[in-house]
């Protein structure tokens, strides 16, 4: 059966003044939502919130994928839960002392567990616990803010993550992080990812009407690798 990708919009890139609008749409177009939590520290500047979470819990009908640009991950664990996060996903910068304590955390949470690596940290960081991680993030842009320049440094990593996926018989997704668009799916695709974060570059900036937005985007990516949507 042919691998079909999936699409995770990166709500940070929206406008916030339609929020209730766009999701509205985004739930039935969209594969997930992705939620980017900043401290301020770890990443340089300061996004959504978990009462954030909680309001879109009661709003969204998609899986929440909560991007963890934090320093300290495990104070904002429980909260999340609570606020009806799908998939706890930390730097591996962050929890690589105590990754184990924190998944099983995560898990007996009710949630699926994540790990993020930036561009340049290596996939050799976080092999020794790929077989606990649900799903597997590769940032293509440095942490902190949308409309980065692509850094495909990272591409040998993606194929490494798959290599590694089949060999050991394991079945994390994995998902693509930054400047997701027409001039970087086919190789990203080729690459092996499985799940794409579109941003400012891929969605939001594509047309004003969101619908139209998200056909285009549908497009481009059909053009540039030849899958075929259903």
């Amino acid at each position: 059966m042919t691998k079909r990708p999936t699409f995770s919009p990166s709500l940070m890139c929206m406008d916030l003044m339609h929020a209730s609008a766009d999701v509205d749409i985004l739930n039935q177009r969209a594969d997930a939502y992705h939620v980017d939590l900043m401290d301020g520290h770890f990443a340089p500047n300061i996004t959504m919130s978990p009462d954030w979470v909680k309001a879109l819990n009661a709003h969204g009908s998609l899986p929440m994928d909560i991007h963890m640009m934090v320093t300290t991950p495990t104070q904002w664990i429980e909260l999340l839960a609570e606020n009806g996060a799908t998939w706890i996903s930390p730097h591996a910068e962050t929890i690589n002392s105590n990754a184990f304590r924190i998944m099983n955390q995560v898990e007996s949470l009710g949630m699926k567990t994540g790990v993020v690596l930036n561009p340049s940290t290596p996939l050799v960081w976080v092999e020794h616990y790929l077989e606990r991680i649900d799903l597997l993030t590769f940032m293509t842009v440095d942490v902190g803010f949308a409309g980065q320049p692509f850094i495909p440094q990272v591409l040998p990593k993606v194929r490494a993550a798959v290599e590694f996926r089949e060999r050991h018989g394991l079945n994390y997704t994995i998902q693509i992080d930054g400047s997701c668009n027409k001039r970087t799916y086919r190789q990203l695709w080729e690459a092996g990812a499985d799940r794409f974060i579109v941003g400012t570059s891929g969605l939001w900036s594509q047309d004003a009407d969101l619908n139209r937005a998200y056909d285009l985007m549908l497009e481009d990516f059909s053009q540039v690798t030849g899958h075929v949507f259903a």
